[in-house]
């Protein structure tokens, strides 16, 4: 993905820190003090834009939501959209995934939702992919026994790894879909890549994963 550089992007998110969490480290166990209240908590890693984040934390207010996105550049249109819908059950971190764990408790977080990840379709860097063995295990040490990831994508490529990825870790496979939009899975949210590559006539690939 090529970037746009922001020079401005850190001030930016530095003038909401109510919305984009400067510290994440030291609320590490208290998100829900944060939040003010005790309900489930989903992330969203690879928020991109925050299309999907914005609108499932809009469409579910009993849930919290946090999304996360390593690149300021790109995080910053999320914080515009969290402005505009002004959601309390919110809230944004610019941090990398392999940290994980030092930002949430074990157990703190109820699911990981990963939305059109990079495919690094290379063999060489197949670790750098987020639904790899090492990410995997990052997410099982902040996710609660039986926890799930929820994963999307256009890349066949990148989806028949996950499945393998996934399956000789042990997970569960709960849900899998082929062609999502042409199923009866009934309330997805689009990802600004999802409506791009779907209207190209791109199948999206969907599958649900619990650990054991």
């Amino acid at each position: 993905m090529r970037l746009r550089n922001k020079p401005w992007a850190d001030e930016r998110l530095g003038e909401f820190p109510n919305y984009a969490i400067a510290q994440p480290e030291s609320h590490k166990g208290k998100w829900r003090e944060l939040f003010g209240n005790d309900n489930p908590l989903y992330i969203e890693v690879g928020t991109g834009k925050g299309r999907f984040i914005t609108e499932m934390a809009k469409a579910h207010p009993t849930i919290n939501f946090i999304g996360i996105e390593v690149y300021k550049s790109v995080i910053v249109s999320a914080l515009d959209l969290l402005i505009e819908a002004a959601v309390p059950n919110l809230k944004l971190l610019s941090v990398d995934a392999v940290n994980l764990a030092d930002y949430f408790e074990k157990g703190e977080v109820d699911r990981v939702y990963l939305n059109f990840s990079d495919p690094w379709p290379k063999t060489r860097h197949a670790k750098r992919r987020l639904t790899h063995s090492s990410f995997l295990g990052i997410y099982e040490s902040i996710l609660p026994e039986k926890g799930e990831i929820h994963f999307k994508t256009d890349n066949q490529g990148l989806f028949e790894s996950s499945l393998l990825s996934i399956s000789d870790y042990g997970m569960k496979l709960t849900f899998i879909s082929l062609d999502l939009h042409n199923s009866s899975f009934e309330g997805n949210i689009m990802t600004e890549y999802e409506e791009k590559f779907s209207k190209k006539g791109n199948r999206i690939y969907r599958l649900e994963a619990q650990y054991r």
